[in-house]
């Protein structure tokens, strides 16, 4: 028997590793234990409610995927062009208003350019097929690379895959002045989007419902942390999280994973 909890926010205890970059003796990385060995997986079309309430088969793909730069954008410009009508719902609004929009033009700083993203339409991504589209529903650069044979990986904008992994880098200065860059794995949690995130009303990374997968985040998702971390420093991490889930015991494990209820003694 599983006991299921509400969403769980942060502040709860989390355990973390660190240990230098086999590639790279300048980099560290720290990685959330935790979340790397939780039972999180992506529910989409089967329980996912979507980050707005009044648009629930959205799933995470509401606002359009902000790209990560110019070659983050080249890359998925390849796959759009492979994709065909079958394939993608809004092909011919694509190529006829384009499929790349600029974020808040209006509020950009004298000098900087506008953050690119994908564009929206009909109220969502313009890569989201919507219910009833004849390849089904979901993310036509997702299904591209199935059909293809690919990891989705090299079709879909970086921040669709990464999600809801989170790397973060940060300058740190030791005690007798030498530096490194530290690198952070760990979980996209809701405060990942600032005070907005308090704003979305449903939210997978730490909500029971989307803690149900058989295996734990670090093997689940072992491509997007390689792509993420390289593979020498992923073997480290599958190392420490297979000791850490040997030892870990109840307080250190996510608390949105089930946790198995003891049976009751029998009385008497």
């Amino acid at each position: 028997t599983l006991a299921r909890v509400p969403e769980v926010l942060i502040g709860f205890p989390r355990a973390f590793v660190e240990f230098g970059d086999p590639a790279d003796n300048s980099q560290v990385f720290r990685c959330d234990l935790t979340w790397l060995t939780s039972r999180w997986a992506c529910i989409y079309g089967n329980g996912c409610q979507g980050i707005y309430a009044d648009r629930p088969h959205d799933g995470c793909c509401t606002l359009g995927a902000h790209f990560a730069d110019a070659e983050d954008e080249k890359r998925v410009g390849k796959a759009v062009r492979q994709l065909k009508a079958s394939q993608w719902q809004y092909k011919k609004d694509g190529r006829v208003g384009g499929w790349v929009e600029d974020e808040h033009p209006d509020h950009v700083a004298e000098g900087e350019l506008p953050g690119r993203k994908t564009r929206v339409i009909d109220g969502a991504c313009i890569f989201l097929n919507r219910q009833g589209f004849s390849a089904g529903a979901g993310c036509a650069l997702h299904l591209l690379a199935l059909s293809q044979g690919r990891d989705f990986l090299e079709t879909k904008p970086d921040v669709c895959w990464q999600l809801p992994i989170r790397r973060q880098f940060r300058n740190v200065t030791r005690t007798d002045d030498t530096t490194y860059t530290e690198i952070t794995i760990g979980e996209y949690g809701r405060d990942g989007w600032g005070p907005g995130g308090a704003d979305l009303d449903w939210y997978c990374s730490s909500n029971t419902e989307a803690h149900s997968g058989v295996r734990p985040v670090y093997l689940e998702n072992r491509a997007e942390l390689v792509a993420l971390m390289g593979a020498a420093a992923y073997e480290v991490l599958a190392l420490a999280c297979e000791d850490f889930e040997s030892r870990r015991g109840d307080t250190m494990r996510h608390p949105a994973d089930p946790k198995p209820i003891a049976p009751s003694r029998p009385k008497g």
